[in-house]
Order: C-alpha cells, then sequence, then structure tokens
C-alpha cells in the first residue's frame, strides 16, 4: 500500500514537473517571438521612413512638400522610445497629407522615378501596417500567458513586465490604396 502511495505521488509530482517546465518553455518561446516581431516592426518602421526621405530627396514634389516629408520622417527615425509612436503616427498623417493631394498618383507616374518610388512607399507602407499588427498579436498572447495563475504564482516570466501595444496611426494613404 505505502509503495503504491509513493509511485503514485512520484508520478504526480514528475507530471506536474514537466507540466511547468512545458508551461515556461512555452513562454520562453513567446517572449523570444515577441522580441523578434519587435525587431520586425522596427525594421518596418525605419524602411518607410526611408523611403519617405528618399522621395522627400529625388526632387519629385514641390519644396515645401518635401521638406515637411524629411521633416517627419527625420522625427521618425530619430525619436525616443518614449516619444516613438507619436513620431510614426505624425509620419503616417505627414503622408497622407502628401500623397492625398489631388492627382498625386498622376503627377508622380510622369517622373522617370516616380512609379519606382511610389511601388516602394506601398510596400513599406503595407510592411508596416502588417508588422505592427504581428507584433501587437505577439504582445496579446505573451501578456495572456504571463497573467496565467501558474505563471503568476511561481514567477515563470521572472520579473519581465508584460510587454506593451504599439499603437500607432498606421492607416495607408488613400493614393497607395487605390489602385
Amino acid at each position: 500500500m505505502t509503495t503504491t502511495l509513493i509511485l503514485v505521488v512520484g508520478a504526480l509530482v514528475v507530471l506536474t514537473a514537466v507540466y511547468v517546465s512545458w508551461r515556461a518553455g512555452r513562454l520562453d518561446r513567446l517572449h523570444i517571438r515577441l522580441e523578434l516581431a519587435r525587431e520586425s516592426l522596427d525594421a518596418a518602421l525605419v524602411r518607410r521612413a526611408a523611403v519617405c526621405l528618399e522621395l522627400a530627396a529625388s526632387r519629385i514634389l514641390d519644396p515645401a512638400t518635401s521638406l515637411v516629408l524629411a521633416a517627419g520622417a527625420h522625427e521618425a527615425r530619430t525619436a525616443g522610445p518614449e516619444e516613438r509612436e507619436h513620431a510614426e503616427s505624425d509620419l503616417s498623417r505627414t503622408l497622407r497629407a502628401v500623397l492625398d493631394q489631388d492627382r498625386f498618383r498622376e503627377k508622380l507616374a510622369e517622373t522617370p522615378a516616380g512609379p519606382e518610388l511610389l511601388e516602394e512607399l506601398d510596400a513599406a507602407v503595407a510592411k508596416v501596417v502588417y508588422a505592427r499588427r504581428f507584433y501587437n498579436n505577439a504582445v496579446g498572447v505573451t501578456r495572456a500567458a504571463q497573467r496565467r495563475w501558474l505563471a503568476r504564482t511561481l514567477r515563470l516570466a521572472g520579473h519581465t513586465a508584460y510587454p506593451d501595444f504599439f499603437e500607432i496611426d498606421d492607416d495607408p494613404p488613400y493614393a497607395l490604396a487605390a489602385e
């Protein structure tokens, strides 16, 4: 009887240890996925700003529009962590203001480098939208895993803070969506 009880208790301890180890490994994989998603989002944001700077420097736009676009892209690239969301939202608004001007697409298509720049900008803007969605999805899943009773009780996430969502205005300009 005691041998059976010891075996049952031993099996329960082993199963519990395996389950806790599996949960800790899952939480670790979620954090790795979150870091990769953040790096992808950063790369997409930097690429969008670079394409905006390229468009501003291309002499296709009028000088005032080029200056506004270049200033917005520069702010987005140099913003610190606290101001990043605001600066990226400002760049999105600036892009909409610049690209949604009357006959912008037609005017840009008339220049030799225009169609290529427009295609590159369209791809960069779309990547920002997708990268942000992927990152925010990873944040949601990671936060849910960190809030589980077992993860909180056994501190499986260590002292890692809950990750924050990256909320920006990333609506694409109408000129890029209308094809």
